[in-house]
Order: structure tokens, then C-alpha cells, then sequence
């Protein structure tokens, strides 16, 4: 299994953003719960908790926290992927309605162009290459 950043369509990656505008002490202790995620293989189970627990569907969080800071990355897993879809610092007993919505968009649009017509592979160099 593989954790990997949610990326739009411009190329820009939310959750990396987020990680890279942290002090590096916190977003050194999301990095590790991340590893625990690419630890798994393909017929494990989820992460239990309170490593991780499901939000909606298969829509799931990924639980981290540095000292009182708590943090949850809200992650999908497509075939041997985890997609790391939205990540927010949680200030409140339930997570925000706008946030879970943010990450099934982003879902969406990652299901959407993964699931597009499958592109050409570009041919091999021969001897017409330019």
C-alpha cells in the first residue's frame, strides 16, 4: 500500500501544502502516521483506533496529534493506493460538514479522471525519432 497526495487538475496538492506551512515538529508527527498507513498491505484491515476511524462510507480519517494540537487527514483508499484527500486541525468534538464535503469532492475528482478514457502510451524511440 501507498499513501499519495490528492492533486487537482492544475497540479496542486492540498494536504502537501498544508504539511509544508506547518512547524516541522508537527508535520513530522503526521508524517510518521502517514508511514503507518504505507506500512499495510494489500489485505490488511484499516488502521484501527485510534489510528485511524471511519467517517463516512469508505471515507476515513487518519488521527494525529502533536502534544494538544489534533490534526486528521481525511484519506480514501483506491486499490492499493490510500489517497490523501483533505487535512484539518480539529478544534471540535465532530468533524466540520465543509471539510468531509471537501474531501468527497476531491474524491470525486480524483475518481473522475482516474476513471477517464485510459491515454495512449507514448511508442517507444526508433529510428523515425526525431
Amino acid at each position: 500500500m501507498h499513501a499519495v497526495y490528492y492533486r487537482d487538475e492544475h497540479g496542486y496538492e492540498p494536504v502537501e501544502d498544508y504539511l509544508a506551512h506547518l512547524p516541522a515538529e508537527h508535520a513530522e508527527a503526521i508524517y510518521i502516521a502517514i508511514d503507518r498507513l504505507n506500512r499495510l498491505l494489500p489485505a490488511d484491515p484499516p488502521l484501527p483506533f485510534p489510528h485511524s476511524s471511519q467517517v463516512d462510507g469508505p471515507l476515513r480519517e487518519l488521527r494525529c496529534h502533536y502534544g494538544r494540537r489534533l490534526y486528521r487527514v481525511l484519506y480514501q483508499r483506491s486499490d492499493n493506493l490510500f489517497v490523501l484527500l483533505h487535512i484539518l486541525e480539529k478544534r471540535s468534538a465532530e468533524l466540520p460538514e465543509g471539510d468531509k464535503a471537501t474531501a468527497k469532492e476531491r474524491w470525486d475528482s480524483f475518481k473522475a479522471r482516474m476513471d477517464a478514457a485510459p491515454r495512449r502510451p507514448p511508442r517507444p524511440a526508433g529510428r523515425d525519432a526525431p
